[in-house]
């Protein structure tokens, strides 16, 4: 049996600056591409998938950059900076 992998991609919109603990600097605010890879559970008699990886690409996607980097985020992480940008300042 062959264990099934999948790749989704999203775009969030940030409005504010935001760090986050795989990188040092300060990211500004902007439209960033996030990878999300899940792996298929086997063994249930339903069709599951449990997150493998989530990656964030950076510079925004509006940042015209010669050097693009992919770094892995922590689910929860990227979650508290989605929230903290959806606040009121």
């Amino acid at each position: 049996m062959t264990m099934s992998v999948r790749t989704t991609e999203a775009l969030v919109s940030l409005t504010h600056p935001f760090r986050t603990s795989a990188l040092d600097e300060m990211q500004p605010a902007g439209t960033y591409r996030i990878v999300t890879d899940e792996e298929e559970i086997i063994g249930l008699s339903f069709l599951a998938f449990r997150r493998t990886a989530t990656m964030l690409h950076i510079p925004a996607i509006e940042i015209s950059a010669t050097a693009r980097q992919v770094v892995a985020i922590d689910p929860g992480e990227l979650d508290a900076i989605l929230e903290a940008d959806s606040r009121p300042a």
